[in-house]
């Protein structure tokens, strides 16, 4: 969905991409509620700044940073 709807548009960070008729869209993975929510804060700290990090959103990075890896 995120390359479909950036295709002619632009990135503009983490889960938000313009497309070519210049309506945002926010793309979010189910699994950003579960990693957020989590009761240890250090966990979902993690989480947020794995996330500020990208444009796209990478589940698989934000698992890691869940994880501490």
């Amino acid at each position: 969905m995120w390359e479909k709807l950036s295709k002619g548009g632009e990135k503009q960070g983490p889960a938000w991409v313009k497309d070519r008729y210049g309506v945002s869209w926010q793309i979010v993975p189910t699994v950003l509620e579960e990693l957020l929510s989590d009761p240890d804060h250090e966990k979902s700290r993690r989480v947020v700044e794995a996330m500020l990090q990208m444009d796209k959103i990478d589940i698989e990075k934000l698992k890691q940073a869940y994880k501490g890896q």
